[in-house]
């Protein structure tokens, strides 16, 4: 019996009433303040690479070459101007592909920002 009476309980409709709700208040005001902060790092890496470089300079020298003229080959010939004076000579090689600068940058950049509003509502 039991049962029964709880499976008609369960089964017969029910009715649900909603009353009308007024709010208590005539106006009002809401502030917000939002602060916003940002940090941001970044590393800048810059190479530059070079191209091959096969130069000479110097004071009281000749350079020759029988085939050519560059110093990249093997029959290249400095000689002295005058003969018993001051010389000097410089010779730069490079390959193609060196690395001739290498610039790191880090920097950390700091933001913050901050938002107020004022919400004002009334009935």
């Amino acid at each position: 019996m039991k049962k029964w009476l709880l499976l008609f309980l369960l089964v017969s409709p029910t009715v649900v009433k909603a009353e009308l709700v007024q709010p208590n208040f005539t106006q009002g005001s809401m502030n917000s303040t939002t602060t916003t902060t940002q940090d941001i790092t970044e590393e800048i890496t810059t190479t530059t690479y070079g191209a091959a470089l096969n130069k000479w300079s110097g004071d009281n020298i000749t350079h020759t070459s029988a085939t050519s003229g560059g110093l990249a080959d093997s029959d290249s010939v400095f000689n002295m101007t005058t003969a018993g004076s001051d010389f000097s000579l410089e010779v730069v090689t490079r390959a193609a592909g060196a690395v001739i600068e290498l610039t790191e940058i880090e920097r950390t950049i700091e933001t913050e920002s901050t938002t107020v509003s004022l919400s004002v509502f009334s009935q």
